[in-house]
This record gives C-alpha cells, sequence and structure tokens, in this order.
C-alpha cells in the first residue's frame, strides 16, 4: 500500500516511523518534519490527509505531540476518517467498526515497542461487513456533502 505519512516534528517515534511502515511493506510519501517542508500539524497532516482524498495515497498515518491537532487537521478533509489511537485495540477497532483511513498517533505517549503493536493492528485490520457498520461510513458521507 502507499502511505501518506506527516509529523509536525522528529520528537518520539517520528524518527522511526518511515521504516517500520517500509518494514511492512508499504510504500511511504512523507509530508512535514518527515519530508524537510512545511512542518506545522495543521498544514502537513492535511497535506497527507489529502493524498488519502485525492487517491494518491491508500492511507496516512499522522502525527503531532498529542495526536490530537493531527486527527483535527486530517478530518477536515472530506473523505478522511482519521482516528487517534493509543493502543493497538484502539486501532484494529477504527479500522473495523469506522473504516478509518487515517491514523493518528502521540509523539509524547507512543514508545517504540507499542508504536509497532499499533501498526500491526492498523495494517492487520479491515473494515465490517455488517451491515450498520457499512450503514454509519454512509452516513458520514451523507455529512459532508
Amino acid at each position: 500500500m502507499r502511505i501518506s505519512v506527516a509529523s509536525d516534528s522528529l520528537d518520539g517515534v517520528a524518527s522511526i516511523l518511515v521504516s517500520e511502515i517500509e518494514k511492512r511493506g508499504h510504500t511511504v510519501i512523507p509530508h512535514g518534519a518527515v519530508a524537510d517542508e512545511r512542518a506545522d500539524w495543521a498544514w502537513c497532516c492535511a497535506r497527507a490527509a489529502g493524498d488519502v482524498a485525492s487517491g494518491s495515497a491508500d492511507q496516512a498515518i499522522v502525527c503531532c505531540w498529542t495526536g490530537t491537532g493531527a486527527s483535527i487537521a486530517s478530518n477536515k478533509v472530506p473523505g478522511v476518517r482519521a482516528a487517534l489511537c493509543a493502543d493497538a485495540a484502539t486501532a484494529d477497532g477504527a479500522r473495523r467498526w469506522n473504516d478509518a483511513n487515517v491514523l493518528a498517533i502521540s509523539l509524547r505517549l507512543t514508545s517504540a515497542p507499542l508504536l509497532g503493536e499499533i501498526l500491526d493492528a492498523w495494517f492487520a485490520g479491515s473494515p465490517s461487513l455488517d451491515e450498520e457498520d457499512r450503514a454509519n461510513i454512509a452516513y458520514l458521507s451523507q455529512m459532508e456533502n
């Protein structure tokens, strides 16, 4: 998969994020501090989310100190469903029940081992085919229009 990645700094796990994604066999499209371009969280995370919305990337992973700004900026992009995930169970649920296409993580809270668990759960997850779950995702799309 093509994964757009954005971080507003190289703090915490940001310095290993690209290599962790590539280690799992994915191609990275970097933004912000991991690409030596404008690294303000609103700008770089919106660019990564925009890659997903435009089809340039299949998914995105966005980071800032708390992960909150990264998720807010990403969710402003139509067609994006960003989820701030602090553990593997939340990442799995975000993929399953919310069909999340952008993973937001906190650079402050996420350790290297935890990052590995979150990424494994995220990439192993897939959207639910349950009718009620699909109806919720369809409703989100309707609200954007």
